[in-house]
Order: C-alpha cells, then sequence, then structure tokens
C-alpha cells in the first residue's frame, strides 16, 4: 500500500478539468502549498501553451487544492542548487509562464481560496481578474529571507498604485481580501462557500459576450499599457477600426438595434 508521501508524490502537480466553456487548472501540491516548483511552472506552461489555440475555451480558472492558494516558489527545491545561472533560467521559466497568462486570448480569474505569498501573490496579480475568499491574505514575503521580491514587483506595480506595492514589497506584510480589494489586487470578496458562484458569474458573463470582442480587448488592453498616451490612443482606434469590421460587431450592432440578442459567430 502506498504511503500519503508517495500518492503525493505520484500526484499530478496540475490538474486541468474542462467545464464546458470553461478550463479550470487547479494547483494541486497542498502538502507544499501549492509553491511553484519547477515541475509545477512547466505543467502551467503546457497547459497555456494549449490553451493558446483552443478556441473552444472562453475562459480559464486558476485554482488551488489545499489551505493556500500559493506560497510562491519552492524555496527547498532553490536551495538545493545553489547556483546564479540556475536561478537565473529559473525565473525566466517563469517570467514567461506569466507573459504567457497576460498572452493566452481568453481572460483569466484567479480563485483564490487561502494565503498568496510573494510568486503566488504574483499569479493572483498576473491574472485578469480575482475573486477572493474572505479568508485569503496576500503578502509578498521575500525581504523577510534578505530575498527582495523583485519579479511579483513587476506585476504587483502594475495592478497597485507605487506606494501600495512598495509598502507590501519592503515590509512583507499580510493583507486580507478586503484590503486586497481596496489595493485593487483582487475584484471581489466573498465568502468560502460562496466562491464557486462569483466565479460562475464572471464566467458566465464573460461566455455571453462575443469571442471577438473579448479576445480583441484582452489584447489591446495589455498591449496599450506598455505605450505613451497619444500613441495608446492611435494603436486603440487601429484595434477598434479593425474590430468594426468583424462580423460580431455588424451582428451586435444590428441586435442591439432592433432590441434582440446577438448570435455571436466568432469572427
Amino acid at each position: 500500500m502506498n504511503s500519503p508521501v508517495d500518492e503525493q508524490q505520484q500526484a499530478p502537480a496540475l490538474i486541468r478539468e474542462d467545464r464546458g466553456n470553461a478550463a479550470f487548472l487547479t494547483l494541486n501540491r497542498p502538502r507544499q502549498y501549492n509553491a511553484l516548483s519547477e515541475e509545477m511552472i512547466d505543467a502551467l506552461q503546457q497547459q497555456l501553451d494549449l490553451l493558446m489555440h483552443d478556441e473552444s475555451i472562453r475562459v480559464v480558472v486558476l485554482a488551488a487544492n489545499g489551505k493556500a492558494f500559493c506560497a510562491g516558489h519552492d524555496l527547498k527545491q532553490m536551495r538545493a542548487r545553489p547556483d546564479q545561472s540556475y536561478y537565473r533560467e529559473l525565473f525566466e521559466r517563469c517570467s514567461r509562464m506569466m507573459l504567457t497568462l497576460t498572452r493566452i486570448p481568453q481572460p483569466v480569474i484567479a480563485r483564490v481560496q487561502g494565503i498568496a505569498t510573494a510568486a503566488g501573490c504574483q499569479l493572483v496579480a498576473t491574472c485578469d481578474l480575482a475573486v477572493a475568499a474572505e479568508q485569503a491574505r496576500f503578502a509578498v514575503s521575500g525581504i523577510n529571507v534578505g530575498l527582495f521580491c523583485s519579479t511579483p514587483g513587476v506585476a504587483l506595480s502594475r495592478n497597485l498604485n507605487r506606494k501600495e506595492a512598495f509598502e507590501m514589497l519592503i515590509t512583507g506584510d499580510f493583507v486580507n481580501a478586503d484590503q486586497a480589494r481596496d489595493k485593487g489586487l483582487v475584484n471581489r470578496v466573498v465568502p468560502l462557500d460562496g466562491l464557486d458562484a462569483s466565479i460562475r458569474e464572471l464566467i458566465d458573463s464573460i461566455c455571453a459576450k462575443s469571442p471577438v470582442a473579448v479576445r480583441t480587448g484582452k489584447r489591446m488592453f495589455y498591449r496599450q499599457l506598455e505605450l505613451g498616451l497619444e500613441q495608446a490612443y492611435e494603436f486603440a482606434g487601429g484595434v477598434m477600426a479593425g474590430n468594426m469590421m468583424a462580423e460580431d460587431a455588424a451582428e451586435g450592432i444590428d441586435a442591439f438595434m432592433s432590441k434582440r440578442d446577438p448570435i455571436w459567430k466568432g469572427r
């Protein structure tokens, strides 16, 4: 008979379950607080690469098993290889995975049921939307062990204002779910038993919209953030002009004027 440790080692680091038009990616290392091991990062990257071209999936939900959402990088695994080139390669792989979250066409919702620290907090900040249970807590706590959370700071500083982000980064202090919402880190805070219902509301709302408009909008949103104001307007105007030529845009406008529900074709 396998021991609990054997079963844990044999269990997949990440579980994918498709529910209709939504793909649920569940971090599955609960005994390790779902730390981002090399295997977890690679499993996430593999699934995100598959989702990049999967038009049947309209929304991605990033969830976790156990009490923690994600406690950041696997420090035990990292300390086993004290080599700068290894650390550089590991952080590059993690950054690529985080970037892919923003580049897949589907909106990604973080389902945060517990603590999210360091790169786990980065994961929440990187997702397009986030719903947190009331007991969830957030921190970028590397500073407490002599390591400034530099890569989590990239995502955090793009969600919170500068002083809020820097305070979290320089103190490592925890914030609760309501504080995280007030700071802009999460969208909604709900009781734990209402978490799935709130996620479902977002999924249904997104899936009711034109697939063309959703994927166009996500791509435009992140691209314009990298531009100056004048360039952003120029880029956004071109995107809107192209979007207007889509069949879905014509159908949506015609349906609005005719006071009927649109029938999306996805093109």
